[in-house]
């Protein structure tokens, strides 16, 4: 009787160690390719007409105003323009945006002036409603005292750059 009672209690100890001794589950997988985030330059930045006078800075803000510090004049704003760009993207899906940093020269010849403080009218937070946002870029002149006169451009590309979030 008692080797009865040690072949079933091996046996249900048997029976339990092959009892499911593993399991399958089963998955699908899925992609969603989205577009691309873009931006595309549609106007320059021109501080446009500046009379250096004593010198001093010309902000231009990203919305095309003109403020002044210093001695500076103002000229015609015929031709003022913040730096403008669209961003293209997947609509709904909020971006960033770098600005330049640090100080860029304009020159003439052998006179120059810096451009610096970059702004943007890119609010934080905003989304491509549309797949397409505009946004500006406004920066400070800094003028010097009786600066020459001419047309003052810039020695480099100021770049900005668009990241999604």
């Amino acid at each position: 009787m008692k080797n009865l009672m040690v072949f079933i209690v091996l046996s249900l100890i048997g029976a339990s160690a092959f009892a499911q001794a593993s399991a399958t589950a089963s998955f699908t997988a899925s992609a969603t390719i989205i577009q691309p985030i873009g931006i595309t330059t549609t106007s320059n930045m021109n501080f446009a007409n500046v009379d250096a006078g004593e010198g001093g800075e010309v902000i231009l803000t990203p919305s095309n105003t003109r403020l002044t510090t210093g001695n500076v004049l103002l000229d015609s704003e015929e031709n003022v323009s913040a730096a403008a760009f669209e961003v293209t993207g997947e609509e709904g899906f909020a971006f960033s945006l770098s600005l330049p940093e640090g100080e860029y020269v304009l020159a003439n010849g052998s006179e120059s002036m810096i451009i610096k403080d970059f702004t943007s009218s890119l609010a934080e937070g905003e989304t491509l409603a549309g797949g397409t946002k505009v946004i500006t870029v406004g920066a400070t002149l800094a003028v010097n005292p009786h600066q020459t006169p001419g047309t003052y451009n810039s020695m480099t590309p100021m770049n900005v750059t668009v990241n999604y979030n």
